[in-house]
Formats: C-alpha cells, structure tokens, sequence
C-alpha cells in the first residue's frame, strides 16, 4: 500500500490530509483533557473538591495567581470519557513560510464533582471562536441546559485552555466541549512535529504527534478512507473506531507514503513500515522476522493474549528517543529497527532485538496496565528494561543475551547510584508535578537500576512466583491505572499461594530498594564469618543530604558459592554471619542477581585473585566480570587500594570471555578518562597491549580468511577512498576501522567521510560514519564538526546531542565540545529544547572526563551563569557532573603516582 494512515489507539478520529502526491506524516494527539484516578478504578473515585474560583477580569488578559490554573497537575473533577478528534496537517507552508495543522475536538466527560472550571492542556495552539466569539462550546449530554462560560483564555506556563463558567457543572452529568485550533507543525521533534526526507531527488515529508508526558483516558481500527472535497479541493479522509479505554500519551496517528511489509500468520496483522527503498532492500525483514516470536513469548510469559487487532511498527527518519510504546503503533528511530545485512553489525542485531522486546513489552505492562503518575516511571520503565533481555532471548537463544543485563544495566547504574546526588526511585506524587520534573525521571535509575531490582526480586522469589503474581497483577487492572504497591501486592498473593519462605513481606524487603536512593556495600570477612553492609559512595567523604525511612540499610537476599559449590540464599538485614572453613575461598552474589557490590578480608581477596590466575573458569564467567567491577569501585571508594584493583586484569592474559574483558575495558575507561592527558597514558597503553594480544591471536586463529581481513585494513589507512567499500569490510569491524582511517588522515579524509555520510542511504551505516567524523585528530575539523550539529540540514536534530557527545570523547575534542556547549547553551536550550536534546545526556557527556580544580571552577560558573536560563532535564546532571569532578580530583591527587610505578612494572613482566 502506498499511502496509509496508522493509528495505535484513538477516539472517533477524523484525519484529513491533503492528497497532495501522496504527502508523508505522522501525527499524534495532544492532551486534552488528564482523568486522575483514585488508585485502581473509576468505581473508587475520590474527587477532590476545588477550591473557590475567582472570576478573572476579561476574556485574554493574564489572570490571577494561586488558582487550580496554576497548578501543573489536573484536578479529579472531571473525567474525560470519550474523544472526536479531526485534523487537517497541511505539508505546503502558507504565506509566512510555516507548516500548520488544524483540527477540531469534541470531548465527552464526567462530572464527577461540581465545579465552574474547566481546564484542558493546551501547548502551542491557538484558538478559533466555535459560537458567539467564544473560543468554546458547552453542551449536555442528556439536553439539560448549561451554565454560560464567562471566559476563556490561555495559561501559557502551565499550558491550560481555561474555561471560566458562570455557574457550576452538576455533579453526576455527562458534558460535551467543543473547540476549534490551529498549530504549527515545526520541526522540533517535539508534539506535533514535520519531518523530512530525501527519496530519488524528492524531498518528502512526514509528521508525528506522540506525548510521554501526561496520561489520560482516549478510546484502533482504521473504518474507512476515501477522497472528499472540501472548499474546492480534494482531500483524503480516514476514520478511526473507537478505540479501547487507554492513555493519551499512548497514541499516534502515522500518514505516510512509506512502505511496508506483513505478516498475519498467527492471526495477528504484524506490519513494518519504513521509507520505501529500505523496505524493498528487506531492512524490515529482521524486525518482522523476530516480531512475531516476541510476542508469542510475552502472550505466555503475561498469560495474556494481545489486546490489540494488529501491530505495527514504524522506522522514522526524525525521532528524539530510541522508540516508543504507542499502543499498536511502535515508532523507532531507523537505526533501531532496520537491519541490513551487508552493512549492519552484530551489535546493530542486538540492539534491535532487544528494543523491540523493551516495546512489545510495554504493550502490557504500562499499555494495558498503566501506572497512575509519573512518580512511579520506574517500575513501567525498569519493568520493560529487565524483560527486554528475556524477549530477545527468545528470538536469539544463541546469545546468551540476558547475562548482558549486568554489564549493561547493573554496572552502568551502580556508577550513578553511588553519588550523594542520586535520588530514589520512587518519588512522591506532589514532588513530580512539572514537565522538567518528569522529564528528570527519564534516567538511568529508572530504567536501569529499575530493571536490576527487579530482576533481584525474580531471582530471590523465583521466576514463576514472579509470573504468577505479574499475571494476577495484569487480570485485575487491564485498561487501568495502579500504583507500584499494587504489583507488591499481588506478588506477596503468589508467595503466599506457594509457601515461599521470606524473612519479611515483598512490600517491606522491596521498599528498601525503592524509597531510599543508592545501595550497600556487602563486607564478608571469611576469618570471623561477619557479614555487614554500608551505603556504598564513591566518594566516601561526600555529604548525604536526602534522608532514608531505612536509615540506609536495605534488606539483601545473597547467593554465594564456597570454593566453587553453590550454598543456599541467604538474607542480610544489618548484620549476619557465614561458616567458612580455613582454606576455603567465598565468592557472593552469584551471577550478580543482587544489587549489591561484594568486599572480603584481604585473605579472600587473595585467594579469589589465586582462582583467576591458576583456573579462572572455576568462577563462573558474569562473576569474572563482578569481581573486576566491584574491585575497581572499591578502590575508587577508597575501601580497597587502587594497585589491588589493577591485580584483577592480570589473569585476563588467559581470558578469552567476553564479558570479563569488557568489564575490564569498561573500568579501565576511567583511567583513560583521567591519564589520557597525562604521562600515565602511554605505560597504560603498552600494558593494555601485553594484555590483549593473547587474546587477538586467539580470535584470529578463529576467523575465516583472516589474512585477507589483515591486508584491508591495512589498506583502508593508506587509500581512504577505499574506506566505505562494503564488500571488503565486514559490518563488525567497519566502526573501528572507519574510526582509525579518519584518526590518521587529514581534511581530504575528513570530507570524503563526510560525503559519504551525507549520501548514506541505510541509516546504521550513516550512524557508523558519523561516530567516525569525530574521531579526527584535527581540531579545526572538531571545530567545524561542532558547528554544523546545530544546523539541522547538516545533523538531524535527533542526533545533535549524541555528536557533540562523540565529539567530547575524542581527547581533543573535549575542551572543544565544552567550550562550545558553555558558549551556545542559551541557544541549545531555547531553540533545541523542545525534544530533540538530552541535556542530561549532553551535560554528563561532555564533562565526562573533568578532573582539575580549573575544569570544577568552569562547571560552577556554568550552574550560575546560566541560572537564569535553566537546565531543564539536566538539573540534576549537572549536579552529578559537579559532584563526580570533585571524587575524580582527589582520586587523581591520591593514585597517579602509583598507578604509574604498577603500569611500567607490569608492561615490562
């Protein structure tokens, strides 16, 4: 089909699109109206009654302060029931220059509790009058006459339509309001946006319309399509049946000339969709392939069929986060769902299973079950993230690719959840009221120390205690909202119902990983048999200003082996003890199911680092990693000494593993971060090198034609034109060798890159190209490399903040990148601020490598210079960035000499 519109979920929904050769959109609905919900159904409303509205003077002026109008989050009231929208996207610009769209809404709701007042969030809309010059219509369901509106007019801060009446709703009454709009379809990629693209010399557009950041009740079925006129001109319209009762920010409306592929033979319609070329050159058949799988596991993993008719997935030239969840509408970035076999690499394979995994998860656990406020993002988001490794599994069991969780989720977080700045993973509702404040929550404690927790508590309850109890979870609440105690209730039904043994209930072990931020260091000491906890920081001398309902002790479930035998689980509360036998070495947190960092007394140490070298497969391979990880923080924290933590790499000379080695490479990226400035630096680098050659002749006796293989990379140094052929470079190895081609080559090779890049048809390619553009060791090159993130006919929008991030993690780009944010930050924020920047991305990844008084005193004067201007979901990073600088300074200040006399002895052993 070449022209469709796709809907994941709407009202009755009329889109009506120009049939202007096909035009290309996507569009999405904005808010309307947010039903507030008491905890779990409409039967259990509480409405809380408004306070007294004062009557603002005339119909536009700027109103009274401290009203319900000032408050972010909607009164309960009134709830929405039912939604007719219509929109017109218009893809040919009107006599400013600018892309509108236009629409009407007519909303069915609830009064629930009398009130004069009606508030609809409104963002960038103007209005037009639907009767009597009022930008509003009221009426009643039932015919019953309606009290006047005395006014309406625009809160712009905390993006309201007001409706003032002239009397009160009645309480118990159904009311329809109608109204009239017009928006801009910018190309922002935030709300309703336009993008656009390049198909055989013809610039095609496309418009998507999807909000993560307020959730309501909409009621996905496409009715009819057909050709109309309207005012001389003809038009295609296409309606939508009502949908299933589910969220706002869940829908998407697609209108595209994109292509597709199908697949129904589950009797479920499984569609991808992407730019046409891509999809004839098969990049959606992997994606379509896998699909299907997915979600055959996760219908027996929720015991719960599908809810929805169809599922559609779509790959979007322009799009600000890696996917989203729209009910039956997945949208992704092109790099996250298309795959091509002669370009794309094993890593680009496993990316995108696992992403769909993370949606298709979604479709039950937040879609059909949603949770009641943002506050609780984590457990929908850590939920996700956790079984996205058991759905790709699924469709790759060869993998191995659930143990990839720890180094990926586990390890990742463990390094932010150790500062003195990390926060909680649930909040309290009334602190998580403004856009920036949920937009703080998008973060790597929510999704990934969100995913470590729970994965713990499957492993400590078992799996199919967890499933029993997620299962009766999902039969209560379908098309309804919870709170995360409601899971922790219907997990303590299933522990009940197998008589699983726990030292206290679901809800009090679990609320010690959610309520308090951080968690402990476990201390074995195998000479007495104690066994203790401490909040673990990185920095110890850091100040804890957040305070702990647990006093920051958290109650641990331990797996733990003795001398290579697995012993029982056992719980640690505050203190504890172990038998151990003199010779005996312990190892704990097996696999790393805990979220928890392991110590010993020096004599374990001993014989764990004893174990590796003499028979390192003794330990099992994801606790070779553990033991590299926690030693290295541990050092870090000062509790062990920085040279015992080198001690761990030592036996990787015989390690041909991959997760080991990447831990190692992972923690040694600190050093590189600190010494790659320094004299440290080269000792490191020749000491890496006696390391890793071992383990390169291993892999190279492994690979088919490798002679080959050795002769094009060579080559691709000297003829850079030879760089980008695909049939001499396998997709595995081009990022590297693309990146070290344009490290030794000057401004011709730059620009040959950069050609390719601007003409790269397959988007995992073009991603290649552009980490590679930074890897130059020209600084004038950086330079303009900066300049152009910002011109979005250069750089997408969508990848603005990832270049500038790539940029600072060249050595010689790193001042350059920050010089460049610290001087253009008013305009990032202001022009770029809509969706297509991380800031907390673009903060951390510019700052990453900070490590002097100078570089400290630069951080705090940009905190105040910009204060003004705000830093929106990079507040707290900011904060962390400060926080991080100071642990990296005094680290500096306390092991550079000696890291220095460990790297020259061992590179000379």
């Amino acid at each position: 089909m070449a022209k469709g519109f796709f809907i994941s979920k709407a009202v009755g929904i009329v889109c009506i699109v120009a049939a202007v050769g096909a035009v290309a959109t996507i569009i999405a609905l904005s808010v309307v109206y947010s039903q507030e919900k008491a905890k779990n159904n409409d039967s259990n409303l509480q409405p809380t009654k408004p306070p007294p509205v004062t009557k603002p003077p005339g119909p536009t002026t700027a109103k009274p302060s401290n009203e319900l109008w000032d408050k972010y989050r909607l009164p309960s009231n009134l709830v929405p029931w039912h939604y007719n929208v219509t929109l017109r996207p218009r893809l040919t610009p009107d006599a400013s220059g600018k892309y509108i769209f236009t629409g009407e809404s007519s909303v069915e709701f609830h009064c629930a509790e009398a009130t004069n007042l009606i508030l609809i969030h409104s963002h960038k809309l103007t209005y037009s009058p639907v009767s009597n010059g009022l930008l509003a219509r009221l009426t009643a369901v039932n015919g019953d006459t309606v009290p006047g509106i005395e006014s309406v007019w625009l809160q712009n801060e905390t993006q309201y339509l007001v409706v003032q009446l002239k009397g009160d709703l009645t309480k118990g009454n159904y009311y329809i309001l109608e109204t009239i709009f017009e928006g801009e379809l910018a190309d922002d990629l935030g709300g309703f946006y336009r993008s656009e693209y390049i198909e055989n010399g013809v610039t095609k557009y496309v418009c998507y319309l999807s909000y993560e950041t307020t959730r309501q009740y909409l009621q996905s079925n496409q009715k009819y399509s057909k050709l109309i006129p309207v005012d001389g001109v003809t038009v295609l319209e296409t309606k939508f049946e009502r949908t299933e009762r589910m969220s706002t920010y869940l829908l998407a409306f697609i209108v595209s000339e994109f292509g597709f592929i199908q697949d129904n033979s589950d009797d479920l319609l499984v569609r991808i969709f992407a730019r046409k070329p891509a999809i004839a050159a098969g990049q959606g058949d992997y994606a379509l392939n896998k699909t299907g799988p997915i979600m055959k596991f996760f219908e027996e993993y929720y015991n719960y069929s599908y809810p929805l008719p169809k599922s559609d997935q779509i790959a979007l030239p322009d799009f600000n986060a890696g996917a989203m969840e729209n009910w039956g509408l997945i949208t992704y970035r092109e790099t996250a769902l298309l795959y091509d076999e002669e370009y794309s690499s094993n890593s680009n394979k496993e990316r995108i299973a696992t992403i769909i995994a993370h949606e298709l998860a979604h479709m039950w656990f937040g879609n059909l079950v949603t949770l009641r406020w943002w506050n609780d993002l984590w457990l929908n988001e850590g939920f996700a993230s956790y079984v996205e490794y058991l759905g790709a599994h699924e469709a790759e069991p060869t993998w191995n690719v659930k143990d990839l969780i720890v180094l990926k989720d586990v390890h990742r977080v463990f390094a932010v959840d150790a500062l003195a700045s990390s926060h909680p993973l649930s909040s309290k509702e009334e602190d998580i009221q403004k856009p920036a404040q949920i937009s703080e929550l998008f973060d790597a404690i929510s999704y990934s120390k969100g995913a470590s927790v729970l994965r713990m508590l499957s492993d400590f309850l078992t799996e199919d205690v967890f499933k029993q109890g997620l299962q009766t979870y999902l039969k209560a609440f379908a098309f309804q909202n919870t709170v995360y105690t409601d899971l922790w209730t219907h997990l303590q039904m299933a522990v009940d119902a197998t008589g699983t043994a726990l030292p206290q209930s679901v809800n009090n072990i679990m609320n010690t990983w959610v309520l308090q931020m951080g968690f402990p260091v476990v201390t074995i000491n195998t000479a007495t048999g104690d066994v203790s906890q401490k909040h673990f920081l990185l920095d110890p001398e850091s100040v804890v200003t957040t305070p702990s309902p647990y006093n920051y002790e958290w109650i641990v479930p331990m797996r733990w082996m003795k001398t290579g035998a697995v012993q029982g689980l056992t719980w640690l509360e505050t203190k504890s003890a172990m038998k151990v036998t003199g010779n005996d070495w312990v190892l704990a947190n097996i696999d790393v199911a805990g979220y928890y960092r392991v110590n010993y007394d020096q004599a374990n140490w001993d014989k764990l680092l004893n174990a590796l070298n003499t028979n390192h497969e003794v330990i099992p391979v994801i606790n070779r990693a553990q033991l590299v990880d926690d030693a290295f923080n541990l050092a870090r924290a000062k509790i062990i000494q920085t040279v015992q933590a080198l001690e761990t790499t030592t036996y990787l000379n015989n390690e041909t593993a991959y997760m080991p080695w990447a831990s190692a490479i992972n923690n040694l990226d600190y050093f590189y971060l600190m010494f790659d400035r320094s004299e440290v630096y080269g000792p490191m680098q020749d000491y890496l090198r006696k390391q890793v050659t071992p383990l390169f002749n291993y892999y190279k006796d492994l690979t088919v034609n490798w002679a080959d293989m050795n002769t094009v990379c060579t080559t691709m140094l000297d003829q850079s034109r030879l760089l980008f052929s695909p049939f001499r470079i396998h997709p595995n190895l081009r990022s590297t060798v693309y990146c070290n081609a344009i490290a030794a080559g000057g401004a011709a090779e730059w620009e040959f890159a950069w050609d390719q890049f601007q003409n790269a048809s397959i988007a995992t390619e073009a991603e290649k190209i552009r980490v590679a553009l930074a890897c130059t060791k020209q600084a004038w090159l950086l330079n303009r490399y900066l300049e152009y993130t910002l011109n979005p006919e250069l750089i997408r929008k969508q990848d603005a903040t990832s270049s500038i991030i790539y940029i600072a993690n060249n050595v010689i780009g790193q001042s350059l990148a920050w010089d460049f944010v610290r001087a253009r930050w008013s305009y990032i924020f202001n022009q770029y601020g809509g969706g297509s920047f991380s800031f907390s991305n673009l903060i951390n990844g510019v700052t990453e490598r900070f490590s002097t008084e100078f570089e400290l005193q630069q951080l705090k004067q940009f905190k105040a210079d910009n204060a003004e201007v705000g830093f929106g979901s990079g507040t707290l990073a900011l904060d962390q960035s400060i926080e991080r600088t100071v642990a990296n300074i005094k680290w500096i200040a306390e092991n550079k000499n000696n890291v220095l006399n460990w790297f020259i002895a061992e590179s000379k052993s």
